[in-house]
């Protein structure tokens, strides 16, 4: 399973709040064919959202891993039903992780600064 970095992450995820769902996972839970078509849709755009029809929670965290694992892509969010996944391809590169902006000299606000604010 590929792991990424929280900077990453957080890029990552902004990138994929705009997206809509590419792959549904029905009842039949996690089938060869829609294994394949997850790895389809990795290759194609790196970066996809994934819905999943089960209501059992522990079902949907174990779907989730064992997609990351066979596929050696990254877990980026799961938010009830809504899986995020990514998986870097060389060839495409269609999706860039920008690093976080940074002050330039100052420190960070402490609780107390910001909450006068």
């Amino acid at each position: 399973m590929l792991s990424l970095t929280v900077a990453e992450r957080l890029a990552l995820k902004g990138q994929a709040h705009a997206l809509k769902p590419v792959v549904m996972i029905g009842n039949a839970g996690l089938t060869e064919s829609v294994m394949k078509e997850i790895a389809d849709s990795l290759k194609r755009h790196e970066l996809i959202k994934i819905r999943v029809l089960s209501d059992d929670r522990d079902a949907r965290t174990a779907m989730l891993e064992q997609i990351c694992t066979a596929l050696n892509a990254a877990p980026v969010q799961r938010i009830g039903k809504i899986l995020v996944v990514y998986q870097p391809n060389p060839e495409a590169h269609l999706v860039e992780i920008k690093k976080m902006p940074r002050h330039k000299g100052k420190k960070p606000l402490t609780k107390k600064q910001l909450g006068s604010r």
